[in-house]
């Protein structure tokens, strides 16, 4: 437990070994660790599969059957039940199926293929705005530690002046109350220092569970504010985001997908033909022939119904062609819904590129007007800086009072903490758009 002069206290999480972390550090961990990822990346995983299986349901499938059925005695060798060919049945087969002729298959394959692409966009989506948040949350850490930096300055240069108004006061040349109103503002200052530190251990708990497996531990992030990218044209960003943006792949994959699926739908007024080959033991006796003569089971083809021998080991082939014919309007309504829902897929991608030009707009802006600003805000922190220096030069001589000077000290610690805030802005702007192009 760590005490603060104003006698606020702070939790302090365990310290293990500090370690310098830049943003791309950040990204990179936080797609280990991400959970959003994590499970739209399963989902991708998930799609291949069905794709996967799509494939399989066009090729020949082997099975082995293997089968043994008993029934009650009549006294015949038919057993009760006239279905079966004895009291044993034995089946050892190997079973060949083949759809020699399916449109409905292949159509299958290329729905699967169109739902892969939808499920890997979404996967970029959840990426994306993982980036996104862990971006916001790194410069969040990044400015509160430039916040208490400036705090602590401030706390320094408050102690400065309570230093000078207790010595003029002892000198004569400075009121009581110019003490008292110094000592107020260097409390104010360590409750300021205070609350930055409590912000920036926050914020460090938020970038964390993002990044590391275990939130205990501590970090530096690395200060990159004063080295801001550049910012690029609108036309370049416009080109980027109409070949980058996941949300486009997502609503042109949907479109896919929906064509597909019409389809599948069509493809069910076709008829379909299939091989069925079958190989082994259908018998009454488990064995691939049968050497002792035999009573007759209702498959002998002698006269006499007894043969010496019977050939159980044998195959068999059945061509099957399924034609559609009726089914009362099912197939047909199929079809009208999945047109309908393939129009608003193309709906969704139209509404999807106005979307993004609005937000490419938008964001366009924030960065420009942020990056206007940063010169300004970087002029009235200098321009604060010298106030509070001449100010306290005039307090000393006599020709300024003491509201004078605790003004300019309140705006300086106001311009720097404003200054840090521009660059935060102006950083997470300029990825804002990046994430809309699909280039962050």
């Amino acid at each position: 437990m760590r005490y603060f002069p104003a006698g606020i206290f702070l939790l302090y999480l365990p310290v293990l070994a500090q370690e310098q972390i830049t943003l791309q550090d950040a990204l990179q961990r936080a797609q280990r660790y991400g959970g959003q990822v994590q499970s739209a990346a399963l989902a991708a995983r998930i799609a291949t599969e069905d794709t996967k299986q799509a494939k399989a349901a066009q090729l020949p499938t082997l099975n082995a059957l293997n089968q043994f059925i008993y029934t009650e005695g009549n006294g015949t060798p038919s057993g009760v039940f006239v279905a079966n060919d004895g009291v044993h049945v034995y089946n050892e087969q190997a079973l060949v199926h083949q759809e020699l002729f399916s449109v409905v298959r292949r159509a299958e394959v290329r729905r699967a293929k169109a739902a892969e692409a939808v499920a890997a966009a979404k996967r970029d989506i959840a990426l994306r705005g993982l980036k996104n948040t862990v971006a916001q949350d790194f410069y969040a850490v990044v400015t509160a530690a430039r916040k208490v930096t400036n705090a602590q300055t401030s706390l320094k240069e408050s102690a400065q002046v309570l230093d000078i108004t207790q010595k003029q006061e002892q000198r004569g040349e400075a009121a009581k109350a110019d003490v008292i109103k110094a000592q107020l503002q260097q409390q104010q200052r360590q409750r300021d220092l205070s609350d930055a530190q409590v912000a920036l251990e926050k914020n460090k708990v938020s970038l964390a569970v993002l990044i590391f497996p275990d939130i205990t531990r501590d970090f530096i992030a690395v200060d990159d504010l004063d080295t801001p990218p550049l910012l690029q044209g609108f036309e370049e960003f416009q080109k980027k985001a109409a070949s980058g943006s996941p949300e486009i792949a997502v609503a042109q994959a949907g479109v896919m997908q929906a064509k597909r699926e019409v389809d599948v739908a069509r493809y069910q007024f076709l008829p379909s033909f299939a091989l069925d080959f079958s190989y082994g033991i259908d018998a009454n006796q488990f064995a691939a022939r049968t050497d002792s003569p035999t009573d007759a089971s209702g498959r002998s083809t002698l006269p006499d119904y007894l043969v010496d021998h019977r050939q159980n080991l044998g195959y068999s082939g059945q061509l099957t062609l399924n034609i559609p014919l009726w089914n009362w309007g099912a197939t047909r309504s199929k079809v009208k819904q999945t047109e309908l829902r393939a129009e608003q897929a193309q709906s969704d991608l139209t509404l999807a590129h106005r979307q993004l030009q609005a937000n490419i707009t938008s964001a366009y802006l924030e960065a420009k007007a942020a990056q206007e600003q940063i010169d300004s805000l970087r002029a009235s922190s200098e321009l604060s800086a010298e106030s509070l220096r001449l100010t306290l030069l005039r307090y000393q001589a006599g020709e300024a009072n003491i509201l004078e000077l605790v003004d300019a000290q309140t705006t300086l610690a106001a311009a720097r903490n404003a200054y840090a805030d521009g660059l935060a802005r102006y950083r997470l702007a300029v990825a804002n758009i990046e994430t809309l192009t699909g280039a962050f």
